[in-house]
C-alpha cells in the first residue's frame, strides 16, 4: 500500500516515541510505501523547528530521508475531489492523489476529519488508529 503522511503526522512520529511513530515504523517493516510532498515535508520541517527539541529535528530529517518524497503535479480532475476542503489544505489530498497513494495518513481531525473512512480518486483518507486497524487488524 502506499501511504501518504500528512505533515502532522511526521511532526508526532518526529516528536515521540508514541502510537504514531510505532505506525509509522510497523508500516515500513511491513513493507508500505511511505509517501510525501514538499508541501507537507517543509511544513513539518517549520512546525518541528518551531516547537521541538533537537533530537526531534533529527528524527524528522533521517524519517525523511527514508521515505518517499516528490513534487506533485495536480491532475485536473483531482480539483473537484477537494472542493470540501480548506484552500490551505487541498494540496495535500491533491498530492496523494497525483502521487498515487491508496491512504492518507492524518491527524487532522478538524479539517480532514469529515473524510475519515472516505475515499476521493482512490486515495481513503485515515486517521492514525484507523489506518492501524486497517493494516494490522487485532487477532
Amino acid at each position: 500500500m502506499r501511504v501518504f503522511l500528512d505533515a502532522n503526522v511526521l511532526f508526532s512520529a518526529a516528536q515521540s516515541a508514541g502510537a504514531v511513530r510505532r505506525l509509522v515504523q510497523a508500516l515500513q517493516a511491513d513493507g508500505h510505501a511511505l509517501v510525501a510532498d514538499e508541501y507537507v515535508a517543509t511544513e513539518a520541517r517549520r512546525n518541528i523547528a518551531g516547537k521541538a527539541r533537537a533530537d526531534s529535528q533529527a528524527y524528522l530529517q533521517n524519517l525523511l530521508s527514508q521515505i518517499e518524497i516528490s513534487a506533485a503535479h495536480f491532475p485536473a480532475n483531482a480539483h473537484a475531489a477537494v472542493q470540501w476542503l480548506p484552500d490551505k489544505d487541498r494540496p495535500v489530498l491533491m498530492a496523494a492523489i497525483a502521487l498515487r497513494c491508496d491512504a492518507l495518513l492524518t491527524g487532522d481531525r478538524t479539517h480532514l476529519g469529515a473524510g475519515y473512512g472516505q475515499t476521493f480518486d482512490g486515495v481513503t483518507i485515515y486517521a492514525p488508529a484507523q489506518l492501524a486497524m486497517a493494516v494490522f487488524p487485532p487477532t
